[in-house]
Parts: C-alpha cells; structure tokens; sequence
C-alpha cells in the first residue's frame, strides 16, 4: 500500500472542514499547519450569532447575479482562510502553510480553479503565511509561494 502524500493529507482534511460551510454557491475549507501540527481549521459561513445563506434559502450576491469574484462586501460569509487565520495566533502562523480546497455547493464537484480571493490573499499575506497549497484534483494541488502574491500586488497599474 502506497502511503499518500503529507500535501494530500492535508488537503484531505481541509475537505472534510469544508463540510461545515454554509454558503449556497461555493463551499471552501482551509486549514493551518507548521512544523506538521494543525494549527487551526477554517470554513466558510456568516458571522457568529448571524444566519447562515442555508439557513435563509438564499444567496444575496446570487440573487442579484453578481459574478464570481466580485462585490464580496454583499456576501454574508467569512471566507475560510479568514476564519482558519482568526483562530489562531500570529506566533503560530509565521513560515506555516495554509491548505485550501473548494467545491460547488449544488453539485459537489471540487473547485479545480479555487484560489483565495485578494481579502483573503491580503490577510494570508500579514499573517505571516509563507505558502498555500491548493486543491487542484483528488490527487493533484498547486503549491502557491505567498511571496509571489506580494510581488503580484493587485492594484491596478493606474492606481500605483
């Protein structure tokens, strides 16, 4: 028996925290590891004490057909790299790796193309993160250097 891979052990159980998500259109689980200890695990959904988009029945950014990637201040959710960095300590996240996989709530299929959204890549940048392995296929994923995301910087080239 062929053991798998420590990326894909990771990743297996960032699928499984995102079985907790609660938004209608993308469900993502993301969890913090340094040093091979799991430092601490993320998921997509609203606020603490606010409803959840299942729990409503709807979607807001949906409803009014915004596009993928756009108008993320109308989304009711935390993102799940959000969550996974808000529980725990910036001690603990300095040089860590973040792992990260996404599903289509309505068909379950996995998010070939799931990244972290430049809020997310933002706070994953100040929390000391130093990469981000992502789910690509059951068996294959993309190693992101965050330091890339830095040298990437999203403002357009008008604005700098």
């Amino acid at each position: 028996m062929e053991r798998i891979s420590k990326e894909n052990y990771y990743l297996d159980i960032a699928q499984t925290v995102l079985e907790r998500a609660t938004c209608l259109r993308r469900v993502y689980g993301a969890i913090i590891v340094k040093n091979d200890e799991i430092i601490s695990t993320g998921y997509n959904g609203a606020p603490r004490g606010r409803r959840n988009c299942v729990d409503m029945g709807y979607c807001t950014r949906e409803a009014m057909s915004v596009p993928r990637g756009e108008r993320y201040e109308l989304c009711r959710s935390v993102h799940a790299e959000a969550n996974a960095i808000i529980s725990a300590s910036r001690r603990d996240m300095v040089g860590a790796t973040l792992y990260l996989v996404g599903r289509n709530a309505q068909t379950g299929e996995l998010l070939g193309d799931a990244t972290s959204c430049s809020m997310c890549r933002r706070t994953i940048i100040n929390a000391g993160i130093a990469h981000v392995v992502i789910r690509r296929t059951p068996t294959e994923f993309e190693v992101v250097d965050v330091q890339e995301w830095v040298r990437e910087d999203d403002l357009p080239e008008i604005a700098r």
